[in-house]
C-alpha cells in the first residue's frame, strides 16, 4: 500500500489534522447592516429584523440567535409573526411571500424556510392589482390577508399558500356599500392598513390612502361601518376594549373614531396636529395605551414641523403633562411597544418602546421616571464611530476583568436598571470557558471593550483619548440637555455618532497587557499614549516627549497634517485607563507597528518614517531609528495629500509610455534586418514560453527595487529575550520589520528591578538582515531550544507558561508577504524557508501563533501559524517546519476593507468586519467554538395549523 501514498501522506497526521482542525462560521456580532424592516410576537417574546440583502434574524433572551437568509437576496419589506405560532411571513421587494419556522432539531431550535409564495393577477392585468401593501395574518392562524396597491385585500390560506378567490374583497364590492354622496368623490386607491378588531376576529378594519376607513364582517362580506378622514392615511391602530380606533395621517395628524353598534357612518371624536399649527411631517405609525391611572400613552413616529425639524428622525412619547420626542441620529425603520400581552388584562400597561433606527437598536423604559434608555445585550452600534483598528486578548484575570467592568459600570449610570424586555428562548449554549476582551479602536479618538466570551457582544467600557489633547468640542458639552420651554421637547438618543470633531484623533494601534493592566494606544497624528488602570477618579498631569524620527536626516520636509494640541496643566480623568505619558511622533504621520513590554517597562512604536523605544518607567525615550529611504518621497505626504501623489505617479506612468514609445519608433527606425527583427521575436517567444511553463509550479518573483515607495513603513515590532550576540548570553532585544524587507535587531540593556529607576536603559543596534525579495515583513517570532514561540511577558512571572528553554539554540522567525524564512540565531544563516507566493500565488497579510487543542483528548494541543492572504484564504503552517496543514476559504478577495479588519484570536478564531457593523466570528479549531445554542418551546399545534411543504422545497437557512 505504501506506494499508493501521496509523497508526505501520513495517516496518523491526517487523523490528528481532523482532531485540531475545523473552520466554522460562527455568529455575527454587531448591528444588522442596513436594516430595513421590524417585527416582534408578544406571544414568544422575539424580535425578528429583516435587511436590504434578504437576511432575516431572530433575537430573544441573550444567547438566543436565530439567522436565515432568503435565496432572493432581495429587501425583506415587512416581517409578521403568525398569532400563537413558531411562525412568521417576510414580504419581499420582489412581492414575494415566505413562511418561515421554528423546528427543533438536534435538541435545539433552527430557523427554517417552509414554503415560498408570489401572489400573481388575472392575465394581461397591472403589476399593481397583486403588488402586497399590508399583511395581516389572522388570529384564526389559518388565513393571510393581503392588502394591494389596487385596493383589492385577497386572502390566502396557510401554510400552502393557496388564493381563496371566493373571498376577495374588491374594491368594487366596499363601494357599493357605501352611501353614493361619499363614493362619489373618491377612490379606494391603496390599501394602507389592515387591523383585527381586538375582541371579535370575524370583524378588520380596512385603511385606505385617501382615508377611507372600513369595518369589514368577514362573515357577512360586507362593510358595517365607513369612516370618512379628510387628510391621506398612514395607519391604523386599534384601542384594546375595541371601542375606537386611531387613525394617523400625512399632514402630521390623528384622529379618533368611535365604533358604535348603531350608526354605519361615524363621525370623529377628535383630531389632533401635535405639533401644529404650521405644517408638519406624516405620522407613519402610531400607538395608543391604556394606563390603570387613566392618562394614555400616545407613541407616534414623525409628526415634526416641516420647516424647522424636517430632517429629524424622531418618535414621541405622550403621557399627561409628560412630552418628549425622542431624537435619533438616524433614519427610523420602524417600532414597537411591549405591553400586556394577556387578553384578559383590561390595559395595555406599557413597558418599553423598542425602536429599531438604521443604525442602532434603541430601547426605552416607559416604566422609569425621565423615560430613560435601556443598554442592549446584543446588537451593540459596533460602529458608533467608524471601526479604525482591533485588538484581541484571551483568557483575562479575573481581577483585570472586575475593574473593568467596575469601570464601566460607572459610565452607565444614566442607563435604566429594567431587566432586558425581549427574553423569549432559552440559551442551552456552554459557558464560556474563559473571559475574552476584543477592543476597538475608532475614528473619534475613542476604545471600546467588548466582551467577546460568549455568542453576545457586550460593551463593558469606553475608553476616550479626547481629554489629552485641544479639541473644537468640549468634552463636558451635553447634547441632552433641553431648555425649560424648548419646542418640540427634543431629547438626542443612541449611541450612534458618524461625525468625528477631528480625524487625527483616530486610533490606529492598541497594545493590552493582561498581567499588568498597561494600555498603549497610538493614533493617526503619530500620538501615542501609555495609560494604566485606576479605579478611581483621578486629576493629573501628562507627561509629554517628543520622538523626531528624522533627526539624521536633511533636506525632507513634512507636507501631511499637523500634530494634535495638547492640553496644558492637569486633565481630569474617570475611573478607568488613564494616560500618564504621551509620546509625539515628528513628523506627526500614522503610527503603523506598536508594541508592549510590561515587565522591562518599554513600549516601541513605528511610522512610515522609523522607529523608536520609550522607557515608560523613566519617562524617556531611549532612541529613534530612521527608516526612510533617500527617495522615498511618498512617505512625507501624509494621508491628506494623497491626491497630488496620485497625480504625480500618473505624470510618471504617462512618461514612461511616451519613452517607451519613442524607443520603440527608433529601434523601428534603426535600419536593422528583417533577420535580427525575427531573431528578437523568437527569443521574446523563447522567454514567454519559459514564464508560462514557470508559473503552475513556482511563480518567478522579481527582486523589489530599494527605490520603490514606503519602503521605510515600518510594518511590525517584536520583543524577545533571545541570543543575539553570541550563543552563551541571552539578552533583551528589540526587533523591527519594514516594508522593504528590512529586519533590524536591537540589543537592550535593562537594569535590574532594584537600580531601574537609576539607571537608564540602553540600546545597541546588533543586526540588520534584508530579504533578497524585499517584500514587507508582516511578522517576526523567536522560537526557543523547544521551538516553541517565547512566552508573553509576564506570562511565566503569573505561573500561565512554561520558562522558556534557554539551554538550546534558538530560532528567527521572519514573515514577509511572499514567504516564510527560519534562520538560526545568533549567527543569522538561514535554515528553512516557504515560498507562500511563489507556489500559492498569493500574499500574506495578518499572521499570528495560535494554540490548537485536540477535541479528543485535553493531553494534545501544539502551536500553529494562522494565516490570513489577500485572496482571502486562511492557510494553517505547522511549527518550526512550516508544513502547510489545511487551507480554508474564508473572505471574499474582493472584500479588501474585511481582510484588512481580520484578527486572530490565540485559541484559533477571529474576526472580521462584514460591514461597518457586523464582525463575523470564525473558528478554526474543533476545540474552541463559539456558536448560538438555544431552543424555542414549541406551542400544541393543531392538526389544521400543522406545517407541511408542498412544493418539496426547503431551503434550511443555516444556523447562525
Amino acid at each position: 500500500m505504501r506506494r499508493f501514498l501521496r509523497p508526505g501522506h501520513d495517516p496518523v497526521r491526517e487523523r490528528l489534522k481532523r482532531d485540531l482542525f475545523q473552520f466554522n462560521k460562527t455568529v455575527e456580532h454587531g448591528f444588522p447592516h442596513q436594516p430595513s424592516a421590524l417585527g416582534y410576537s408578544p406571544f414568544l417574546r422575539l424580535m425578528a429584523i429583516g435587511t436590504r440583502s434578504g437576511a432575516i434574524k431572530l433575537y430573544g433572551a441573550p444567547g438566543v440567535e436565530f439567522m436565515g437568509l432568503h435565496e432572493e437576496n432581495n429587501t425583506v419589506m415587512q416581517i409578521h409573526f403568525i398569532p400563537d405560532q413558531c411562525q412568521l411571513v417576510t414580504l419581499l421587494d420582489d412581492n414575494s411571500l415566505h413562511l418561515w419556522s421554528l423546528k427543533q432539531h438536534g435538541g435545539a431550535s433552527e430557523l427554517r424556510e417552509e414554503h415560498r409564495f408570489t401572489l400573481k393577477g388575472p392575465p394581461g392585468s397591472p403589476p399593481s392589482v397583486t403588488q402586497v401593501t399590508a399583511v395581516l395574518p389572522h388570529s384564526s392562524r389559518e388565513v393571510l390577508y393581503l392588502g394591494t396597491e389596487s385596493g383589492n385585500i385577497f386572502v390566502v390560506e396557510l401554510p400552502s399558500f393557496q388564493v381563496l378567490e371566493d373571498r376577495t374583497i374588491t374594491p368594487e364590492a366596499v363601494l357599493q356599500r357605501i352611501p353614493e354622496d361619499n363614493c362619489n368623490r373618491r377612490s379606494c386607491e391603496l390599501v394602507e392598513a389592515l387591523r383585527e378588531h381586538p375582541k371579535n376576529p370575524d370583524q378588520i378594519l380596512i385603511g385606505y390612502s385617501r382615508a377611507l376607513i372600513v369595518l369589514w364582517d368577514l362573515q357577512n362580506n360586507k362593510a358595517i361601518h365607513h369612516f370618512l378622514g379628510s387628510q391621506q392615511l398612514e395607519n391604523l391602530y386599534w384601542q384594546r376594549d375595541g371601542s375606537k380606533f386611531i387613525s394617523c395621517h400625512y399632514d402630521g395628524s390623528y384622529t379618533q373614531w368611535p365604533v358604535s353598534s348603531d350608526n354605519r357612518q361615524s363621525e370623529p371624536l377628535e383630531n389632533t396636529v401635535p405639533y401644529g399649527p404650521f405644517p408638519c411631517k406624516a405620522i407613519s405609525k402610531i400607538y395608543w395605551q391604556t394606563t390603570k391611572n387613566g392618562l394614555p400613552y400616545i407613541i407616534f413616529q414623525g409628526g415634526m414641523p416641516r420647516a424647522s425639524y424636517g430632517d429629524r428622525h424622531s418618535i414621541s412619547v405622550i403621557h399627561g403633562s409628560q412630552q418628549t420626542a425622542f431624537d435619533f441620529t438616524s433614519r427610523v425603520i420602524d417600532f414597537f411597544i411591549i405591553f400586556s400581552s394577556d387578553p384578559a388584562a383590561d390595559f395595555d400597561d406599557p413597558s418599553a418602546l423598542v425602536v429599531l433606527a438604521e443604525e442602532e437598536l434603541v430601547v426605552i423604559d416607559l416604566k422609569s421616571a425621565g423615560w430613560p434608555a435601556v443598554q442592549p445585550p446584543y446588537l451593540a452600534s459596533l460602529h458608533c464611530s467608524a471601526i479604525t483598528c482591533s485588538h484581541h486578548v484571551s483568557n483575562i484575570p479575573l481581577k483585570l476583568w472586575e475593574r473593568i467592568i467596575s469601570a464601566g459600570s460607572k459610565q452607565n449610570i444614566h442607563y435604566s436598571s429594567m431587566p432586558w424586555p425581549i427574553d423569549g428562548g432559552t440559551n442551552i449554549a456552554p459557558d464560556p470557558p474563559q473571559r475574552d476582551l476584543l477592543l476597538t479602536g475608532h475614528e473619534d479618538g475613542t476604545v471600546r471593550f467588548w466582551d467577546a466570551s460568549g455568542v453576545c457582544l457586550h460593551l463593558l467600557y469606553k475608553l476616550s483619548t479626547v481629554r489629552v489633547f485641544l479639541t473644537d468640542a468640549d468634552p463636558n458639552d451635553n447634547m441632552n440637555t433641553l431648555g425649560e420651554d424648548e419646542w418640540p421637547p427634543l431629547r438626542k438618543v443612541g449611541t450612534f455618532d458618524p461625525y468625528s470633531d477631528d480625524p487625527r484623533l483616530g486610533i490606529q494601534k492598541i497594545y493590552l497587557c493582561k498581567y499588568s493592566g498597561y494600555l498603549a494606544v497610538a493614533g493617526t497624528a503619530g500620538q501615542m499614549l501609555v495609560m494604566e488602570l485606576n479605579d478611581e477618579d483621578a486629576e493629573h498631569v501628562v507627561d509629554h516627549a517628543e520622538a523626531d524620527l528624522l533627526q539624521d536626516q536633511e533636506g525632507y520636509r513634512w507636507k501631511g497634517h499637523e500634530k494634535l494640541k495638547t492640553r496644558d496643566g492637569p486633565v481630569r480623568f474617570e475611573a478607568g485607563f488613564q494616560p500618564f505619558v504621551l509620546v509625539q511622533c515628528q513628523p506627526p504621520a500614522v503610527v503603523t507597528s506598536l508594541a508592549l513590554h510590561s515587565e522591562w517597562k518599554l513600549v516601541a512604536f513605528g511610522t512610515s518614517h522609523g522607529f523608536g523605544l520609550f522607557d515608560h518607567q523613566q519617562k524617556r525615550l531611549v532612541f529613534v531609528k530612521c527608516t526612510l529611504h533617500p527617495s522615498d518621497q511618498l512617505a512625507l505626504e501624509g494621508p491628506l495629500s494623497r491626491v497630488k501623489s496620485l497625480k504625480k505617479s500618473l505624470r510618471q506612468s504617462f512618461r514612461r509610455i511616451r519613452r517607451s514609445r519613442v524607443s520603440s519608433r527608433k529601434r523601428r527606425g534603426g535600419g536593422g534586418n528583417a533577420s535580427e527583427v525575427q531573431e528578437a521575436n523568437a527569443k521574446f517567444d523563447q522567454d514567454a514560453l519559459q514564464e508560462m511553463e514557470l508559473a503552475p509550479v513556482q511563480r518567478k518573483i522579481e527582486a523589489r527595487s530599494a527605490e520603490d515607495s514606503f519602503t521605510g513603513f515600518v510594518r511590525t515590532l517584536y520583543f524577545a529575550d533571545t541570543f543575539l550576540r553570541d550563543s552563551s548570553r541571552h539578552c533583551p532585544s528589540l526587533w523591527a520589520g519594514t516594508n522593504g524587507g528590512t529586519v533590524y535587531a536591537f540589543c537592550l540593556r535593562v537594569p535590574p528591578a532594584e537600580r531601574r529607576m537609576d539607571e537608564p536603559v540602553r540600546a545597541e543596534q546588533a543586526k540588520e538582515i534584508q530579504l533578497m525579495h524585499r517584500a514587507p515583513v508582516v511578522g517576526i517570532l523567536v522560537l526557543d531550544g523547544r521551538s516553541t514561540p517565547l512566552p508573553e511577558p509576564l506570562e511565566v512571572a503569573h505561573d500561565l507558561s512554561k520558562s522558556p528553554d534557554m539551554q538550546s539554540s534558538h530560532q528567527l522567525l521572519v514573515v514577509s508577504e511572499e514567504q516564510f524564512k527560519v534562520f538560526t540565531l545568533p549567527k543569522v544563516s538561514s535554515k528553512l524557508k516557504l515560498k507562500l507566493t511563489a507556489l500559492e500565488g498569493c500574499r500574506v497579510r495578518k499572521v499570528t501563533v495560535a494554540n490548537f487543542g485536540s477535541c479528543k483528548t485535553d493531553d494534545y494541543s501544539e502551536n500553529d501559524l494562522a494565516v490570513l492572504t489577500n485572496l482571502g484564504d486562511i492557510q494553517i503552517i505547522s511549527l518550526p517546519f512550516l508544513k502547510l496543514q489545511i487551507r480554508y476559504p474564508c473572505i471574499r478577495k474582493e472584500d479588501v476593507s474585511g481582510i484588512a479588519s481580520c484578527v486572530f484570536t490565540k485559541y484559533g478564531q477571529g474576526f472580521y468586519l462584514i460591514s461597518p457593523s457586523e464582525f463575523e466570528r470564525f473558528s478554526l479549531s474543533t476545540k474552541w467554538l463559539v456558536e448560538p445554542r438555544c431552543i424555542v418551546d414549541m406551542p400544541e399545534v393543531t392538526s389544521n395549523n400543522h406545517v407541511h411543504n408542498k412544493s418539496g422545497t426547503e431551503n434550511a437557512a443555516r444556523k447562525s
